[in-house]
């Protein structure tokens, strides 16, 4: 019950980042991380219409094939998730900023700036980061082999969405320890706590990736000849949807910067209600 009930208050956390982006007009931050957005989906894109044909008629060819579908899928893995990592990783200092400023309107407190202070900030960012995606890329491959045990096609297998959870927890654990450095807690202390919030984290993470990966198609947006081919009201139709699905994958890391913060204060008013009592 622990977990269900932190996990739809990450999900709450979220809504009231989108009413606080509204109030505080911090819309203009979304511009920011859309300009790093044109050249991942086009990546996603390649990646998703890869298919994979198993034959083989002995062990060898089996063993293989099995090598070389693990090899294909690790590397569509590193494209789409580290993309993912990408844009936190190149946004860490817009993301480290907001997370301040979010946290100075909702209760006042100010962090004043030291230049190596910030780097130390990011280098911690960037550390994080990486340690979350060689983690999620160990399990990727420990459930691979699994699925692969019992089912012909490993993607198949109820066991493989496994991967999807473990990739949301860690990006929400990315995005949570900004708030957690500036607290003073070191990395060892900031696992311990994603780990005792893990339904939160997986909350922040799953609106995440499915912002940050919406099905957008950016050649719509850019490429005006489909009013000419499909005639105006349609295409305008469909720019008009393109460029909502961009606009919705550019706000991702700004909402789960926000939310995360909204989150962690509240979790941190709670805790001190508590023990005032």
């Amino acid at each position: 019950m622990k977990f269900l009930s932190q996990f739809f208050f990450g999900l709450k956390s979220y809504w009231k980042a989108i009413l606080f982006i509204k109030e505080q007009k911090f819309y203009w931050y979304i511009f920011i991380p859309a300009i790093f957005m044109l050249g991942i989906y086009k990546i996603g894109a390649i990646i998703q219409q890869r298919t994979f044909d198993l034959q083989a008629e002995n062990m060898n060819e089996i063993i293989w094939q099995m090598i070389q579908l693990l090899f294909e899928i690790s590397i569509a893995l590193l494209f789409m998730n580290f993309a993912k990592y990408v844009v936190v990783i190149i946004l860490s200092p817009l993301l480290a900023h907001l997370s301040q400023k979010t946290e100075r309107i909702l209760t006042g407190n100010k962090y004043p700036f030291h230049f190596n202070q910030f780097l130390k900030d990011i280098k911690r960012g960037i550390r994080i980061v990486l340690r979350n995606f060689f983690w999620q890329y160990l399990f990727f491959v420990i459930i691979f082999l699994v699925a692969m045990i019992g089912w012909k096609d490993p993607k198949s297998s109820p066991v493989f969405y496994l991967i999807f959870i473990i990739a949301f927890y860690y990006y929400g654990f990315s995005f949570i320890d900004y708030i957690n450095e500036r607290r003073k807690l070191n990395i060892d202390e900031s696992i311990i706590f994603v780990r005792r919030n893990s339904g939160f984290a997986i909350a922040i993470g799953l609106i995440y990736s499915l912002l940050i990966f919406v099905p957008v198609d950016l050649n719509i947006v850019f490429n005006l000849s489909g009013f000419k081919q499909n005639g105006f009201l349609f295409g305008l139709g469909q720019f008009i949807i393109h460029i909502t699905l961009w606009i919705s994958a550019s706000a991702a890391p700004i909402l789960a910067i926000v939310a995360s913060t909204i989150g962690m204060n509240e979790l941190a008013s709670s805790k001190s209600s508590k023990r005032s009592k």
